[in-house]
């Protein structure tokens, strides 16, 4: 099996983490550090990450975790910070996030041990739609909403055509659904702003066809069979 492959298979981290643990001199196999991403790990070969051994062929684990603000999305913080970690401390598995919510961003994050299924949730090619609740300062007009919809120019990058839903108009804020499929940092905040509009709250409320619902913040629950099987042959 290459060596990403057993690394993510063994929960650690995405493919592509992987190969970036293994430029940095992260990985051993047999005691050497592995320089080479294209090894072939075999029976009998002893693999360390970060000086712990892993193995592959964990129980596989899939959790959608409704994050609240304030807790920043990493395994581990160097500055001490409240992780989505701390959320799920009771889960029996290494378990990480699948992509990233900015610690000011609440709502829907999967959590997984499954490397090969987190490398395609996030993949650009796979173009997984995310939908996002946000509370914006002022109107949001029809015009407004045309240009999110067509694409705005968030400092040096255009984005894709979005789909964008008022979900209730007030006198001085908008709440709004919007519904995306790239991943730049802070887009969405980016997107509002590039059409005059401050995002005072912000909460993702889907990943494709899958629904946050009424799970409560702090709160996280298993994928279904359905689900997992929805994400990776979408």
């Amino acid at each position: 099996m290459r060596i990403n492959k057993y690394i993510a298979s063994a929960g650690l981290a995405s493919r592509r983490k992987a190969d970036e643990l293994i430029s940095n001199g992260n990985v051993r196999v047999n005691g050497l550090v592995l320089r080479e991403p294209g090894y072939d790990v075999v029976e009998g070969d002893v693999v360390e990450v970060n000086g712990r051994r892993i193995e592959a062929s964990e129980k596989k684990v899939y959790i959608l975790l409704n994050k609240p603000v304030g807790f920043v999305t990493t395994v581990s913080d160097d500055k001490a910070r409240d992780t989505v970690m701390d959320l799920v401390a009771d889960v029996d598995a290494r378990i990480f996030p699948v992509g990233r919510l900015d610690c000011n961003t609440s709502g829907m994050l999967i959590m997984t041990n499954d490397g090969d299924f987190a490398y395609r949730l996030t993949h650009p090619k796979h173009e997984m739609p995310k939908t996002y609740r946000a509370l914006v300062s002022g109107v949001l007009s029809d015009e407004k909403c045309r240009r999110l919809e067509n694409g705005v120019n968030i400092g040096g990058f255009v984005t894709s055509p979005a789909k964008v839903r008022i979900v209730k108009g007030m006198q001085k804020a908008t709440l709004v659904d919007i519904t995306i499929h790239e991943g730049k940092n802070r887009q969405v905040r980016k997107m509002f702003k590039a059409v005059g509009n401050k995002v005072e709250q912000l909460q993702r409320i889907a990943i494709g066809d899958i629904h946050l619902g009424r799970l409560a913040e702090g709160h996280y629950r298993k994928l279904t069979r359905e689900e997992i099987d929805y994400l990776l042959t979408r």
